[in-house]
């Protein structure tokens, strides 16, 4: 009798192989309702993860659509500064007065026009009139809602159009351009013929190693978790197919046949899996704008996987699948009478398991024991040894969950059941939580490198926010400016105390003498008595007195400030040359004090003249500065700071006084991974509880035949919980262990210690809490599932 798969010879062999394949396809497209049902669980389960990855594949063309963007708006000239441009016709004057809006970032910038043909900013089709302006919609939405209604007295401008998405970063973005009358390069503008692209010419920052290394290893860490998953999809139905193939070994096909139909059923669900996820991923794009995951956030159009990698995915997935499928055949006996498994007779081999974690460990040894750290190498290295580690936890599992449950004593009939049923098939309860386990390990070892490296990107500023909290800056057009300002800013609502000072340079007349190679300069301020006390260790001050203010703790610059205030002796305020200062004559009295540090952790030195002392000076151009210090018991206290400097002039500025300060750079990676770690773990339920599903289908004669024989349904229930609960606490535990050795060797690598061993207790806890829910959801399907009608077969 001839079966499948029997011709010999080159093309009769291909052509015998291709029948094969052929035949494993229409047994999963039409073998009847379970088979179709096994498939579109294979493809359900497949296709969460080709989403996930097709999604990941999108984010070169994510990053590069949002850096297109931001250089084609920006002002700035290649070399950093504004470009030199004379007005004509195609210029236009602007000015950046970026404001703050309970923690999120409002860019704006006024415009002025100097001819017909100005261009105007991207996403804007016309200029804004003067007390007009356009807005991103996310701003326009912000300003007509209830919570926006402070930030309206802030923003003096009618709204005229809406900024198109070639002029944002993303639709959450705020920002807005303001038509001005009255800005001039003379009053802080700034004259440009044309925008962006403001990087051109500019070479790219060095990127950090050690974030070149957390990069790496986030890829690894975020995608492994996939990869597992798609591998546990592919092999969904694995005890029916077996059974189907020992019966088709009664009708002559051979070992290798029934491999080659196995792989063509499961090819097929691969690829009905890459279709259903290419819809998946089609159908959530357009909702990729309404989502802000850790402040990053994305317009659909953006999310476009790169050819090369979308090629990628789609022939990785069925290869993939297929060499999942095989090497699961190879623990199977498959005989014309029945399947044998191969775990009641063969032991898991656990040494190929094992030596996975320290192979990974010998990858990262060379940048553990020496080496320079920007060498690119070590982030490939780190990359694969995490891969290497995760591998082997992941292989691992199975392994440990045969052990321990072939140890597991007595107890309720619930949990004996839960036993019998993980010592007969713990393999397949270890695929299914292998994901979580991968997903946790790799996020508490994620979780230990940035709790050790934030401390190098984060440094202190010296400011004291105790002190005050606030500052404003302008400048000045005349000597009252700052009492004025001081005085508005005191009245706003929230604020306790304002301190404000008038500065200008101030230096010493004439050419430089022997040994000097410039004429001594030294600061210049004006500021009332109680400013000064804040600022100086003055015992007493009365209005008309002048203060020389050295540092205490630079002699150098000291020197300087001796050298150039000089009791009795004159003093150029402003200019760069005799010529254009202002000459003044220091009070022969003048005394000589320390300084005291600022809230903003600085040093006020040099010549410091209360305002009574300069009151027939002319003083030349200075800038207005204040301190602010707002009463912390009220939220919106800044906010309302900030609107009385926009009533005052929208050229001030407002900055905040911070204890510490992170680097923008390490803060963008912290969010981008924290973002897709939470895609991942997200991915992750929904495909447990497709498996969880499936193993419920699988065994829905078993289930229902105990109720039948007078099991109740709470028994059964707690029983398919214990059976999900060890392989759960054995993976966590296990993930728990490889997850923090693999940070504590990551950290080796950056040269940093361990600054949290507990970082595992989050991680382990959100794995957990995802199983639990998926369990809670599961419930009715198992109610479901154990009815007498279960009982009925095909």
């Amino acid at each position: 009798m001839t079966g499948p798969g029997t011709a010999r010879g080159g093309p009769g062999r291909l052509s015998g192989w291709a029948r094969d394949l052929g035949l494993g396809i229409r047994i999963a497209a039409t073998g009847g309702r379970q088979g179709r049902l096994r498939t579109a669980l294979t493809a359900i389960g497949v296709g969460l993860g080709v989403a996930l990855l097709l999604a990941a594949a999108s984010i070169p063309s994510l990053l590069d659509g949002r850096q297109q963007r931001d250089a084609a708006r920006s002002l700035t000239a290649p070399d950093g500064g504004h470009r030199p441009v004379h007005r004509s016709d195609h210029s236009f004057v602007h000015a950046t007065v970026d404001t703050t809006f309970r923690g999120d970032a409002v860019g704006g910038t006024l415009l002025r026009p100097d001819g017909p043909h100005a261009p105007a900013p991207p996403g804007v089709a016309t200029y804004p009139g003067p007390g007009r302006m356009v807005v991103s919609p996310a701003l326009a939405a912000l300003l007509k809602s209830p919570e926006g209604a402070l930030l309206r007295g802030r923003l003096p401008y009618r709204t005229v159009g809406t900024i198109a998405r070639d002029g944002l970063l993303g639709p959450g973005e705020l920002r807005y351009y303001a038509g001005s009358a009255t800005l001039t390069t003379a009053n802080g503008g700034h004259r440009a013929d044309h925008f962006g692209p403001g990087t051109a010419g500019v070479p790219p920052e060095p990127v950090n190693p050690v974030l070149r290394l957390v990069v790496a290893v986030a890829f690894v860490v975020l995608l492994l978790p996939v990869a597992v998953f798609i591998a546990t999809a592919a092999r969904f139905g694995g005890d029916r197919r077996d059974r189907r193939l020992a019966a088709l070994r009664l009708v002559g096909a051979d070992r290798g046949t029934t491999h080659r139909i196995a792989a063509g059923e499961v090819l097929f669900g691969a690829v009905a899996g890459l279709v259903v996820g290419a819809l998946l991923f089609l159908a959530a794009r357009p909702f990729a704008g309404s989502v802000t995951i850790w402040n990053v956030d994305v317009f659909p159009a953006d999310v476009t996987p790169s050819p090369g990698l979308a090629v990628l995915v789609a022939l990785a997935v069925p290869v993939c699948a297929v060499g999942v499928t095989l090497l699961a055949l190879r623990g199977v006996v498959i005989e014309p009478l029945g399947v044998v498994r191969g775990g009641a007779a063969r032991r898991r081999r656990l040494w190929w398991r094992v030596a996975l974690p320290p192979l990974g460990l010998a990858l990262l040894l060379p940048a553990m024991t020496g080496g320079a750290l920007d060498d690119p190498v070590h982030a490939y290295q780190a990359a694969a040894g995490a891969l290497l580690v995760l591998l082997g936890l992941a292989a691992l599992l199975p392994w440990l969950v045969g052990a321990v449950v072939a140890r597991l004593g007595r107890g309720p009939v619930s949990w004996q059941l839960a036993v019998r049923g993980l010592q007969a098939d713990g393999g397949a309860a270890a695929r299914t939580v292998g994901g979580i386990t991968v997903a946790v390990a790799g996020a508490i070892a994620l979780q230990m490198l940035f709790g050790a490296i934030q401390a190098d990107f984060t440094r202190m500023t010296g400011k004291d926010s105790d002190r005050a909290q606030l500052t404003a800056t302008a400048t000045a057009t005349g000597r009252d400016d700052a009492r004025r300002m001081a005085d508005r800013f005191a009245a706003t609502t929230g604020v306790r105390q304002v301190a404000a000072t008038l500065e200008a340079w101030a230096r010493r007349p004439g050419p430089p003498r022997d040994g000097e190679t410039f004429a001594p300069i030294t600061s210049f301020s004006v500021g009332d008595c109680a400013t000064l006390v804040r600022l100086a260790a003055v015992r007493s001050c009365r209005d008309g007195e002048v203060f020389t203010v050295l540092t205490g703790d630079d002699r150098e610059q000291d020197a300087y400030v001796r050298r150039t205030a000089r009791p009795g002796a004159d003093v150029l305020l402003g200019g760069d040359d005799d010529a254009r200062g202002r000459r003044w004559r220091l009070p022969a009295g003048t005394r000589t004090v320390v300084a005291r540090p600022d809230p903003h952790g600085e040093k006020h030195f040099g010549i410091f003249a209360t305002p009574g002392a300069v009151r027939s000076v002319p003083l030349p151009e200075m800038r207005a500065q204040a301190v602010i210090e707002v009463d912390p018991r009220l939220p919106d206290a800044a906010e309302y700071v900030r609107n009385t400097a926009a009533r005052i002039s929208p050229m001030i500025r407002i900055g905040t006084v911070e204890d510490t300060e992170r680097d923008k750079r390490y803060t963008s990676v912290r969010h981008g991974v924290f973002a897709a770690a939470t895609a991942t773990m997200m991915l992750i339920a929904a495909g447990l509880l497709v498996a969880v599903l499936e193993q419920l289908r699988e065994r829905k004669r078993q289930l229902a035949v105990l109720v039948a024989f007078g099991i109740r349904r709470g028994t059964l229930g707690w029983s398919v919980l214990w059976q999900t609960a060890v392989p759960v606490v054995l993976g966590l535990a296990l993930a728990t262990a490889g997850g923090m050795g693999l940070g504590a060797v990551l950290l080796r690598v950056v040269r940093e210690p361990v600054a949290d061993w507990w970082v595992f207790a989050p991680m382990s806890g959100v794995g957990a809490v995802v199983v639990a829910l998926v369990t809670l959801v599961s419930l009715p399907v198992l109610w479901r599932v154990m009815r007498p009608d279960g009982l009925r077969t095909e």
